[in-house]
């Protein structure tokens, strides 16, 4: 065994080791059949096909967006997850080596209990920060909120239509601290999540977050920046 002491030293010595944070994301998959969305096509609203999925396997899905950047790397692929509601996980380094980011697939007809899993991992104190990309399941279904409160201190981002409004209260009621969150209706596509991650592991505020965000908005939808910007939600006083 390493004496404490001497760790201390390696953590001080070795910045990386202390500054590596931990992110969850679970994507629930696109899905035509369960889902009230409006209808995409039948090989990409599959939910039960990750590879062709809009949220996963297409260009703008996170499996693809993530293996083709440059500021990260996949070092683990698990098709058999051992739970027949999550299709594939995947786990990337960042270049930096300050971040971990597991990442699920989680089949479309259980996009319920998707987001019940992305809650507890926010609320475990085991992620500094934990994400959810799909369809917004309150718009389909009440889930009731947590009891509990977060154990520890855990940002939050929820990529879905207008999560600023069914989704902040009961995240900051939780202890949970939203930073980045949308206003309308939206594309959530992982572009979003891996640009505003940038200045999130460098420790900047949620505005940031917000502005990194409506760029990549913008570029990808070929919009005006301040409408880009726009759908996603201000920092609240």
């Amino acid at each position: 065994m390493i004496p404490r002491l001497l760790l201390a030293l390696l953590i001080f010595a070795i910045p990386s080791l202390a500054a590596e944070k931990r992110i969850a994301v679970f994507v629930g998959l696109c899905d035509n059949a369960t889902q009230g969305i409006v209808k995409v096509g039948a090989k990409i609203g599959d939910g039960d096909k990750p590879d062709d999925n809009l949220y996963w396997g297409c260009s703008d899905g996170l499996k693809s967006f993530f293996k083709a950047s440059r500021r990260w790397k996949l070092e683990k692929r698990e098709t058999e997850t051992g739970d027949e509601k999550i299709l594939e996980r995947l786990t990337f380094r960042h270049v930096s080596n300050k971040a971990i980011l597991v990442a699920e697939a989680w089949r479309g007809s259980k996009l319920k209990e998707c987001y019940v899993a992305s809650e507890k991992a926010m609320l475990s104190g085991e992620n500094q920060l934990v994400a959810f990309i799909g369809h917004n399941v309150l718009m389909d279904t009440a889930i009731d909120a947590p009891a509990a409160k977060a154990a520890g201190k855990t940002d939050a981002i929820v990529l879905c239509c207008a999560s600023d409004r069914y989704f902040r209260n009961r995240l900051t009621t939780a202890g949970l601290r939203p930073v980045l969150l949308t206003t309308q209706l939206m594309y959530p596509g992982s572009f979003i999540l891996h640009d505003a991650l940038e200045p999130w592991l460098a420790g900047k505020d949620p505005q940031a977050l917000r502005a990194a965000a409506g760029a990549a908005y913008a570029r990808n939808q070929k919009i005006k920046l301040s409408a880009a910007t726009g759908v996603f939600a201000p920092k609240l006083p």
